[in-house]
């Protein structure tokens, strides 16, 4: 996973890690505790469609991966 600054300062400091698929009104998020928790959620569609998003205790978000 290759990450810029900001992604990483995210990904670094996440109190949690957010899985989203879909798009509009079909969208469907999930919240997790751990990357791996989250990671293991988006590959269970194996298609690489989940977008996975870091998010810290100040509310800032980065997407980290698709998986």
């Amino acid at each position: 996973m290759q990450l810029n600054d900001y992604e990483q300062q995210c990904f670094d400091n996440a109190v949690s890690f957010t899985a989203v698929r879909g798009l509009g009104r079909n969208r469907v998020r999930k919240d997790f505790t751990t990357f791996n928790d989250a990671l293991e959620y988006a590959n269970t569609h194996n298609d690489k469609r989940t977008m996975v998003y870091a998010v810290t205790v100040d509310g800032m978000t980065a997407h980290v991966c698709n998986s």
